[in-house]
């Protein structure tokens, strides 16, 4: 198969592998007709006691009403994609509706409707969060603009409409029904309405107008609640996605008090999001606590969940920093983050649980303490910034020379632009997606960690075959028949975008995990030391450029067979670094399983780490590597004469 062909087989695999996270969270149903499950699920809960009492049916329209949607969620629930959680999503329905037919109590009622949400809610596409909101006065005027004629000028319910209505217009004072009536439901209720009820669309209305109704109407129950939320661990998509009665439940080291504070003023949380949102030793505190409170409550899938998200979208981000203050406690976190998630699971003792994740948060106080009282001096943030470009920049560096390289030496310079779009294209599209990341979608470590691990494993066979097709023309005496002939032919076969996105993979990995590590630390910079810090990365970049100069310079004075065979050398090397650097990112993603070996090591720039997965690989990389190059030393060997 010819190298260019192949090249387009393994970026159209690409695609498809890194689309496999997105893939398997596809449920069969629109990401609105989940947000309608969830708000059926939870209006069921919240207007249940209009239907019941004590086992009797007290309103006969009310309750057809909660039998018609506990029907419906059955059926759409048929409908999701064949999978654990659809199955579990399938039970919980089927389970409300024989409540309700039962006319089970209001609380065994509301457990089913929460637990549904909560198995919907693990499904549905990433919630895209409020950036911020209109103030109080503007909601307001909102309200009384759109709202008044059913809901009343205060919200009671009683507006001049209210009396013709069935059912009532809510009552947004009542505080029991707020309590089980979370922020995303009142939102998607504004924006879609909700069937079989005069609650109209209000689709009309902006993404911020109708955030600021929902957290208007949401708050007017608990407007007397006190309570401190200047330390509060909630974030608010939490306090978006759940009501206050399943937050209490889940979250029960946060008071209520807490909890109806900021519904009533959830100004703390935005302040919070915008400014240290991204502080990640709180992250990985934060989640870590989320995933003991699962585990105990028994939801081993959360509670892994919560585990990964501590290490990746928390401490992760500051290993660069705190390695250079105690390597050693570096190492000690990550390891205790990484095996904690192999105890998440039923045959696990909950006090050996308790114990792992006390000792990790005690030795994130630690970390936290050595990086908040020995800030970084100039010289080291100089260095820490030096060599996180440096190490991010120069397998990407090295790929992108390659193939340059090859080009010009086997007198192809007008395909040169094709590499440069790769490369090019590359940064704009990290810089894209990090402003993305930022200002519009949360992109979780995990998906961060996928996309690197399945562009590394790529990039790494991509490799392998391009040293393999040049160790081939390494020994031949017709290499420059070969060249004038099948490469010349091959590359003018429209085939050249091949090259340009192998640039890209190459490229485009590092880029995005090069900006989280210097946000990163940049919180552990002070306000005089920005010039240490840039001066590293002004330093990093001249490195990259005098490595790229020495490289290109005197790779173009080998004669070609001798270029092919360090070159070979070169991408071989590479393949083996980055198949264990996918390796390493699928694990810490929980794509792929853990097997520590006996013994603790690792060595970074070399993608090499002590886990039976990793070092298994890049030993099958290792030794057909030699396979090939002591075949190709064999006298008399003319196989490697033939093209690829």
């Amino acid at each position: 198969m010819p190298l260019s062909q192949y090249l387009r087989r393994l970026l159209a695999a690409l695609f498809f592998l890194t689309a496999i996270p997105t893939l398997a969270q596809e449920s069969g149903l629109s990401e609105q007709e989940l947000r309608q499950l969830m708000q059926l699920a939870e209006y069921i809960g919240v207007d249940y006691s209009e239907a019941v009492e004590n086992g009797e049916i007290i309103n006969g329209e009310e309750y057809a009403e909660m039998e018609e949607f506990a029907d419906l969620l059955v059926n759409r629930g048929r409908q999701l994609t064949p999978s654990p959680e659809a199955e579990a999503i399938r039970k919980e329905a089927q389970a409300l509706q024989t409540a309700i037919g039962r006319k089970a109590s209001l609380s065994e009622v509301q457990t089913h409707t929460a637990q549904l949400r909560q198995k919907l809610l693990a499904i549905a596409p990433t919630l895209s969060l409020p950036q911020s909101l209109l103030s109080v006065e503007e909601s307001r005027t909102l309200y009384r603009a759109n709202c008044v004629a059913c809901h009343g000028d205060t919200g009671m319910g009683d507006g001049p409409l209210a009396a013709q209505l069935e059912p009532p217009p809510t009552n947004f004072h009542e505080r029991e029904r707020a309590e089980n009536r979370s922020l995303l439901g009142l939102y998607d209720a504004i924006s879609n309405g909700i069937d079989g009820t005069a609650m109209a669309s209000f689709s009309q209305l902006t993404e911020q107008q109708r955030w600021s109704l929902a957290f208007y109407v949401g708050s007017l129950a608990f407007t007397d609640s006190v309570g401190d939320v200047s330390d509060s661990p909630l974030a608010l998509q939490d306090l978006v996605m759940y009501s206050p009665q399943v937050l209490h439940k889940n979250r029960p080291e946060i008071s209520a008090d807490t909890i109806a504070a900021l519904r009533a003023d959830p100004t703390a949380l935005f302040e919070k999001k915008s400014s240290d949102s991204a502080d990640p030793m709180d992250t990985a505190r934060g989640q870590l606590q989320k995933a003991l409170a699962a585990y105990l409550r028994g939801d081993y899938k959360d509670a892994r969940t919560f585990a990964v998200s501590a290490y990746l979208d928390g401490f992760e981000l500051l290993e660069n920093t705190l390695d250079s203050h105690d390597a050693d406690l570096r190492r000690a976190i990550e390891s205790d983050l990484l095996n904690l998630r192999a105890q998440l699971n039923p045959n696990s003792d909950p006090q050996v649980v308790e114990q792992q994740v006390s000792d990790i948060l005690q030795r994130l106080d630690q970390a936290g303490a050595l990086l908040q009282e020995s800030s970084l001096s100039d010289t080291a943030l100089f260095i820490a910034s030096l060599i996180i470009l440096l190490r991010e920049g120069l397998e990407a560096l090295l790929v992108v020379i390659a193939l340059t390289t090859i080009l010009v030496k086997t007198q192809r310079r007008d395909a040169l632009k094709y590499v440069h779009i790769g490369w090019i294209s590359a940064f704009i599209a990290g810089f894209a997606t990090w402003v993305l990341a930022q200002q519009f979608i949360a992109i979780s470590g995990a998906s961060r960690e996928v996309m690197e691990g399945v562009a590394a494993l790529l990039a790494a066979a991509v490799l392998f075959y391009v040293g393999f097709w040049m160790h081939s023309k390494t020994q031949t005496e017709s290499w420059q028949k070969y060249i004038q002939e099948s490469v010349n032919r091959s590359l003018t076969a429209g085939t050249l975008w091949g090259i340009a996105g192998l640039a890209f993979i190459a490229v485009y990995r590092e880029i995005f995990e090069t900006i989280l590590f210097y946000q990163s630390l940049l919180t552990q910079t002070a306000e005089g030391q920005y010039v240490a810090l840039w001066t590293g990365v002004a330093a990093g970049a001249g490195l990259l450029a005098v490595i790229g100069w020495i490289l290109v310079r005197y790779s173009a004075r080998l004669p070609l067979g001798k270029f092919f065979s360090v070159t070979t050398l070169v991408l071989l090397a590479l393949s083996f670094v980055l198949a264990g650097k996918a390796i390493a990112a699928l694990q810490e993603a929980a794509l792929i399983g853990i097997s520590p070996m006996p013994i603790s090591f690792s060595f970074d720039w070399l993608g090499i780490y002590s886990t039976w997965q990793g070092i298994g690989l890049q030993a099958a990389i290792l030794v057909a590597a030699l396979w090939l190059i002591l075949k190709g030393k064999k006298p008399g060997n003319t196989s490697s004469a033939k093209a690829v």
